[in-house]
């Protein structure tokens, strides 16, 4: 793994101020470390940028939003909505005592510059940030998951419908900054040491089920950053250290292939599933919806690759795109493929349209569909929702195509249970 070396450069962009209080406690800058290194000894239980083993980490932004307003409608036409007290700040002039940086936005704007050895003028700008904690509580009721791991903030794929482009917003940063400006956790792997520690519950539920830990909620955490600084492989060999865990990994990814040998490590003693996401087979549309992400083909031969090395491997149809990716036969088509891959489950959700990714989305759309505006802004303008009744209709369909191709398993009903002893490593005899 390439070490990523520090730098006294400044990320040099536009950052908002907010909030009437200091932070410099709360958020010291971390020592320079690379980020990709997991060090053989522990980090200290407490000291600067820790949580005490007591302190529940509410998460945020690493977490899916946790409920949706029902009716949002001109948020949806004004993502400035979101920053309504905001006000630009000029990088360099002298700081407004009365309301400093604060969180992430303050970290954001100290961070240095990372070492990359891309040299494409469309590469992102590639920042490394300090962060004090690497395992995010999740209080969504929305999602089966109770911790996530999010190696980086932002993602290259630059996937036009991208839910988690809200999260540069708390870094006082557009949207579409999501795509341009990654920013790579320091210390990932160390924190992560500390943290299972003291945060983690190894029997959380009634029959002593393990809490679940989802990697890749709020960005790919195998786009191309990973191959330089290779934080996620980091994070996956601390958990490998562990016994009776229960993970999955969610990317579109093929280069999570790579990373076979340390899960199927994991996989001896603790749970772990991978999601596959394919929103559809048809590679122009693909490379028009996700710019930068692998080929449809290629996340297929990942299945496969995943499901003949033990791991247990699904396909995530998701978003699913009203009028785009929702036509006869094509759901029913990724699925056989999956299937036919080696894909234990398949599920998929509807798109739904924070205001961040409507920002995004809806001018595309009515640049490559123009016949979909009217409907888009029917169905999305008072709502991020598409119409329950169509949702309905998605879901039914869905059963059918499982129920037609035995995808019986259901790995989120396992996540109630307790971890039994590796479970995956059969599906290879």
């Amino acid at each position: 793994m390439s070490p990523v070396l520090s730098s006294s450069k400044s990320a040099g962009f536009p950052i908002r101020r907010r909030a009437p209080f200091s932070s410099a406690s709360l958020f010291p800058v971390c020592p320079d470390h690379s980020p990709n290194t997991r060090t053989s000894e522990r980090a200290p239980l407490h000291g600067p940028g820790s949580i005490a083993p007591d302190t529940p980490n509410k998460g945020g932004s690493d977490c899916p939003p946790s409920a949706i307003p029902a009716s949002c409608g001109d948020s949806l036409r004004n993502a400035q909505d979101f920053r309504k007290d905001a006000v630009l700040a000029v990088p360099g002039a002298a700081r407004n005592t009365a309301a400093p940086l604060v969180g992430i936005a303050r970290l954001a704007s100290i961070s240095p510059a990372a070492p990359t050895r891309r040299t494409s003028g469309e590469r992102p700008e590639y920042f490394l940030l300090p962060v004090k904690s690497i395992l995010n509580k999740c209080e969504s009721g929305r999602v089966p998951f109770d911790w996530t791991i999010n190696p980086y903030r932002g993602c290259e794929f630059a996937c036009k419908y991208c839910y988690a482009r809200y999260t540069h917003e708390f870094m006082e940063l557009d949207g579409l900054a999501f795509e341009k400006k990654i920013f790579v956790k320091k210390d990932a792997a160390v924190l992560l040491t500390r943290e299972i520690a003291t945060k983690y519950s190894f029997a959380a539920g009634r029959e002593g089920a393990p809490e679940h830990i989802c990697i890749g909620t709020a960005t790919d955490p195998y786009q191309p950053a990973e191959k330089e600084y290779s934080v996620t492989r980091a994070c996956l060999e601390e958990l490998a250290r562990h016994h009776g865990l229960s993970v999955s990994i969610t990317t579109k990814s093929n280069l999570v292939t790579r990373d076979i040998d340390v899960l199927q490590e994991i996989a001896k003693h603790s749970r772990v599933y991978v999601d596959i996401t394919i929103t559809t087979l048809r590679p122009r549309l693909a490379r028009l919806l996700e710019p930068r992400a692998p080929r449809p083909d290629l996340r297929l031969a990942a299945i496969k690759k995943l499901s003949e090395a033990g791991i247990a491997v699904g396909a995530l149809a998701s978003p699913l795109i009203p009028g785009i990716t929702d036509r006869e036969g094509e759901l029913e088509a990724l699925a056989q493929a999956a299937k036919e891959a080696g894909a234990q489950w398949i599920a998929s959700g509807v798109l739904f349209l924070m205001p961040s990714s409507a920002k995004q989305f809806l001018p595309f759309l009515k640049e490559k569909f123009p016949r979909l505006t009217r409907q888009y802004d029917s169905w999305y303008s008072r709502n991020a929702y598409a119409p329950e009744p169509y949702r309905q209709k998605i879901a039914a369909r869905l059963a059918r195509i499982k129920s037609h191709l035995g995808f019986s398993f259901r790995p989120w009903d396992q996540l109630r249970h307790p971890v039994s002893p590796s479970p995956q490593l059969s599906l290879a005899l």
